[in-house]
């Protein structure tokens, strides 16, 4: 059954990430919040308060999906989801710089071109 434009846009992505307040997002908040550390099941579980059998299918799903890192028994945030994080935190600061800086058009407006003047 088809379904309206505006329905479409406003779905979410499945790359936006895990849905708030399901175990797949709690647990990534988490190690997010302790990305230097790494943790075991039991630890996550206790942490988050997630039961401790919903525990082990959520980090697989995570793993498989390349958002967490496993080696032995622990587990943390991989470095993959820190980098992303970290360009997007990279992106709004500069952004937010450049807000505050007013436009040079000294600089540019020898190369400009005049569309009423150069036309084929």
């Amino acid at each position: 059954m088809p379904i309206s434009a505006d329905r479409f846009d406003s779905m979410r992505d499945p790359d936006d990430g895990p849905t708030p307040g399901t175990n797949a997002h709690e647990v990534l908040s988490f190690l997010e919040d302790h990305a230097d550390e790494a943790f075991t099941q039991s630890e996550i579980a206790d942490a988050t308060g997630i039961a401790k059998g919903s525990v082990g299918p959520t980090l697989a799903r995570l793993h498989e999906g390349g958002r967490v890192d496993h080696k032995g028994i622990y587990w943390r945030i991989s470095d993959h989801v820190r980098s992303l994080d970290a360009t997007g935190a990279h992106a709004g600061v500069t952004a937010a710089s450049r807000e505050d800086e007013q436009p040079t058009y000294d600089d540019w407006q020898e190369h400009a071109v005049d569309p009423r003047t150069d036309r084929e």
